[in-house]
């Protein structure tokens, strides 16, 4: 399964890439946390942007394509994630409904969130914005995480990097994450994007606090209870 290893022993073909999708693992319950993760992260995200403090590495580029094409940002978001999804075919990632709907849903949210914050001046609120959209972000991404559907595109992206050999040197997750985050930082920067003291603080605050929330919120594997 996605959110972990495939079962041992049998199972037909059908089951498997099923179960991929839709785990039999209290399903629902999975499903409800993760679209609630995804919401809460896509309104950390707008609350970000709409400081005008500086907004997380990815989205400086989503920002940034934006200005630049006059798409609105949650739907660079969308286009991003598919783009994303299609470069895990040659890395051989397997996407779970999760991946999917981490594609859509964020980029869904950030159109409708964005409009709905109301803009200010002042810096106070929009410092305001940039350490609560920090911590909304990191709950909802403990959220989509812990509710075992699968990664999102950009993690996935990572992941299947660090599985890749260049020569005879491997990629570590840390250095495909720090170098795929440099590039579309520096690509973003380059377009004009969303830059400033909100990106420093979501790059240094987001671990820590995705750290404190995921063991928190990841759902624990069901108990079997042996038969008398």
């Amino acid at each position: 399964m996605i959110y972990g290893v495939w079962p041992r022993g049998g199972g037909s073909g059908v089951a498997r890439p099923l179960a991929q999708f839709i785990p039999p693992d209290r399903p629902v319950e999975r499903l409800v946390r993760c679209v609630f993760g995804l919401v809460l992260f896509g309104i950390g995200i707008s609350m970000l942007i709409d400081s005008d403090l500086g907004a997380a590495p990815w989205d400086v580029f989503h920002t940034g394509v934006s200005d630049l094409t006059g798409i609105s940002v949650g739907n660079i978001v969308i286009i991003t994630g598919i783009a994303l999804l299609l470069l895990w075919i040659p890395l051989r990632e397997r996407p779970g409904l999760g991946t999917l709907l981490n594609a859509v849903v964020i980029g869904i949210v950030v159109d409708i969130s964005l409009p709905l914050i109301p803009d200010t001046d002042r810096l106070a609120p929009r410092l305001l914005l940039v350490v609560g959209g920090v911590v909304i972000t990191a709950l909802g991404s403990g959220y989509y995480i812990g509710a075992g559907l699968g990664p999102g595109p950009r993690d996935g992206l990572m992941t299947g990097l660090s599985k890749r050999h260049i020569s005879s040197y491997s990629i570590s997750i840390r250095a495909a994450r720090t170098s795929v985050e440099i590039i579309v930082l520096a690509v973003g920067i380059a377009l004009g994007g969303a830059i400033g003291i909100g990106t420093a603080v979501f790059a240094i605050g987001i671990g820590p606090l995705v750290q404190v929330f995921l063991p928190r919120l990841t759902m624990a594997p069901a108990t079997v209870v042996a038969p008398a």
